[in-house]
């Protein structure tokens, strides 16, 4: 290449490779690289690309089960059997770091980027979902992230017209230079039109189609694998521009192209752009592919083969057609006004081959470059941090003193991690395609298959805190939770995505947090029988300032054989009596309460029994079968004082008060009220079928009581609170707007 600088050992440092990992580089190529190799190599190595300091620990997750179609990595997306002779594909990806320097850009080809690896395995979206985490809400730096990424989120997905209709939004100091954006989407295909990856077929031909490619996103997978610094801001190059009316085009030109049948593998062009699409699809098919970058339409002029190669401009596609198909395929994309370009074709040489101005500027074997090939794999030491011991060993008596418990629980609903979350929410469009049965605010939500009696529930779900303090037994309870949440609707828990979100891998204190916690995901995984389906690891969530919680975030799919049982949070009916499933116990370690009421993380993350998990949730499905339940709502964040609480009010349009006795001579006040203990399901049942329930419940070893009856206009507890619902609903709902009255949406 000309006009390149010379390869050398401290260029390729610069480029984020290490001394060994550049002589393993000359190794594999028997010569120097060139300069457009050492670009490749550097994103396809890129911790973001290759996984090389996790992928040794999520080999050791359960990777596959009776409905999954793909194992983990084998497709853009998880695929998982869902009857009928449909498929449901998802996953869950990060854009943390772009996010953090342009939240609205970041956010949006967030969503955008995920979206394509849905309709890239031939499957329509019908569903998007996010978990977002962010610093404190009085600083205005985060509020012009939230903001910026809310907008972003919502923008995108109403363009495309897909609905968000689930997700989380989660506030702790360590976030506020280091935002968490999680981007989840599901859609659905036929068994039959399942796309796939890959590239095979010699001279079958490779084409680009889509948006042009420009100088933006260069180096963004090496930009999501370093710390946030104070130069990070100038790499705001690194986030590419999303346009969601090009996304549409190219969502139905490709789904047309499988219909058609006229295509042998196609895939986006996300991370590393060109390189990795390229590289990946001719891995997975065990081939060779060949590409001339003259053939690539540019958007901007003097762009070298460096540049096109590592391009991560947005709404591109590379699609191998079928020999013979090309005139059926072009006429396709010109029927959706999709620019495209013949510029390549697939070999049996076992090489990535790329020309640029008539000059080979690459050659490099495909299999070093992919996922799960001959990239590097490292086994990071691992340390539990020290203070550790402390923290969990704080006596937490001192915060269990008596106080007057009903402001304590309106201060408890309003805060920012409990709070209601329309201020988000009705940014996004939840009901387009008029499938939506449970939107935001629900356990989880839950969407019709059309042309079925079926329904799929779906959430997001993390307690960082837990996680902070047991990093295993905090994912357990992660996991537990989902598919808790998916249990209330009445759905059966079927399989997960996850985004594991940490901090430096080369830091034994922060490995220890994502060794552990992967531990404990696979744990309670294989007791639920979800396996992982895929996902994403985000390290590097780090700032000279700051280091974010310990963050794996759980995205869990259920599945609801018969629409017309599903079940809501919110009391339905006044006159029912309200049963509470599960135990309390002294679980204060962790909790919001000590979080937002006294600005403590401390003790240990609440024990879990998991086969006591696995039953409770078993026998509330049952119970919802049998057509027992008028509602159901997990008992987490705030502990049972707040599920009461959002019980009586989250039906805006009809509220109903309970009142509640809760006798307990073993634990304090605090401990009842706003423990976090898992495994504990808020019902309400009509009077005649409490004994049933309480009868299934017993025979299933699963503890259970009456504790109270829905009615009236106020929510009483024992002795200790008695409040008015207009002052709930008031705390509860105003909490988050507040934050934003009068606020610009700039710095």
């Amino acid at each position: 290449m000309s006009n390149t600088p010379p390869v050398t050992l401290d260029l390729a440092l610069q480029h984020g490779l290490t001394e060994e990992e550049y002589q393993q580089i000359l190794d594999i190529l028997g010569r120097t690289p060139t300069f457009a190799e050492l670009g490749v190599f550097s994103v396809m190595w890129s911790e973001h690309c290759s996984y090389k300091n996790s992928i040794a620990e999520l080999k050791k997750l359960p990777r596959s089960g009776t409905r999954t179609l793909k194992e983990a990595g084998e497709e853009n997306a998880g695929l998982v059997d869902i009857g009928q002779g449909l498929a449901v594909a998802f996953k869950i990806e990060s854009h943390n770091h772009p996010c953090a320097v342009e939240p609205y850009q970041g956010a949006a080809t967030g969503v955008g980027g995920i979206m394509r690896d849905i309709f890239t395995c031939g499957a329509r979206p019908i569903a998007s979902l996010d978990s977002l985490h962010f610093g404190p809400l009085e600083t205005p730096r985060n509020r012009f992230l939230m903001d910026g990424v809310v907008r972003g989120i919502g923008d995108y997905g109403n363009c495309l017209g897909i609905p968000t209709i689930a997700g989380e939004v989660v506030f702790h100091n360590g976030y506020s230079s280091n935002p968490i954006i999680n981007c989840m989407a599901l859609g659905l295909v036929k068994k039959d039109r399942i796309a796939s990856a890959i590239a095979e077929g010699k001279d079958n031909p490779v084409y680009i189609f889509g948006s042009r490619t420009g100088r933006d996103g260069i180096h963004g997978a090496t930009f999501a694998s370093e710390e946030i610094s104070e130069e990070s801001e100038s790499k705001r190059s690194s986030v590419q521009v999303g346009d969601p009316f090009c996304e549409k085009l190219l969502m139905e030109a490709t789904l047309e192209l499988v219909k058609a049948d006229v295509l042998i593998g196609i895939q986006d062009m996300g991370a590393a752009g060109i390189t990795c699409s390229c590289s990946e699809m001719a891995a997975h098919g065990k081939a060779g592919i060949e590409v001339d970058l003259d053939k690539v339409p540019l958007r901007e002029k003097g762009m070298n083969a460096y540049e096109i190669l590592l391009s991560e401009s947005q709404e591109r596609m590379l699609a191998v057609v079928k020999k013979g198909k090309e005139k059926e395929a072009e006429a396709i994309l010109e029927r959706w006004e999709l620019l495209y370009s013949r510029m390549g074709k697939v070999t049996d040489d076992g090489l990535m081959t790329v020309y640029h101005q008539g000059e080979k500027v690459c050659e490099i074997p495909p299999y070093h470059l992919a996922l799960g090939g001959g990239t590097p794999v490292y086994h990071r030491d691992s340390k539990r941090p020290a203070q550790l011991d402390e923290i969990n060993a704080v006596d937490l008596d001192p915060y269990r003193q008596e106080r007057n418990w009903s402001v304590a629980l309106l201060e408890m609903m309003s805060s920012p991690n409990i709070c209601d979350k329309s201020w988000v929410t009705e940014q996004y469009d939840s009901t387009v395609r008029t499938n939506t049965m449970i939107g935001p605010g629900g356990d989880a939500a839950l969407l019709r298959v059309k042309e079925t009696d079926m329904a799929l529930a779906m959430t997001t779900d993390c307690n960082p805190r837990f996680v902070f303090l047991n990093p295993r037994r905090g994912a357990i309870l992660a996991v537990a939770e989902a598919a808790r949440n998916v249990s209330c609707t009445g759905a059966t828990p079927i399989a997960i995505t996850n985004c594991l979100n940490f901090g430096n891998p080369y830091k034994p204190e922060s490995f220890y947090f994502f060794k552990e916690a992967v531990a404990g995901m696979g744990e309670a995984c294989r007791m639920f029988d979800t396996p992982v389906t895929g996902g994403n690891v985000s390290f590097y969530n780090e700032s000279e300032e700051t280091s974010i919680l310990p963050t794996p975030v759980i995205g869990m799919v259920g599945l609801l054989d018969d629409i017309k049982k599903a079940v809501r949070s919110p009391f339905q009916n006044a006159g029912d009596a309200i049963v509470l499933l599960g135990e309390t116990m002294a679980d204060l370690g962790g909790s919001e309460y000590l979080h937002h009421l006294h600005q403590v993380i401390a003790g240990d993350a609440p024990e879990i029994d998991l086969a006591l998990e696995h039953r409770t949730q078993i026998c509330l499905r049952e119970a919802i079968q049998r057509e027992w339940i008028s509602s159901a709502h997990d008992c987490a964040d705030g502990g049972l004082a707040v599920a009461l609480a959002e019980c009586c009010i989250l039906n805006r349009n009809n509220p109903l008060g309970a009142a509640v006795s809760l006798s307990n001579s073993i634990l304090q006040t605090t401990d009842i009220l706003f423990s976090e203990s898992p495994s504990r399901i808020v019902l309400s049942v009509s009077q005649d079928e409490v004994g049933d329930v309480l009868a299934l419940a017993a025979s299933m070893q699963v503890p259970a009581e009456k504790i109270g009856e829905v009615g009236g206009d106020r929510i009483r507890i024992g002795s200790w609170i008695d409040i008015d619902l207009h002052s709930l609903s008031n705390s509860y709902y105003q909490a988050l707007p507040n934050f934003f009255k009068g606020v610009q949406s700039s710095e």
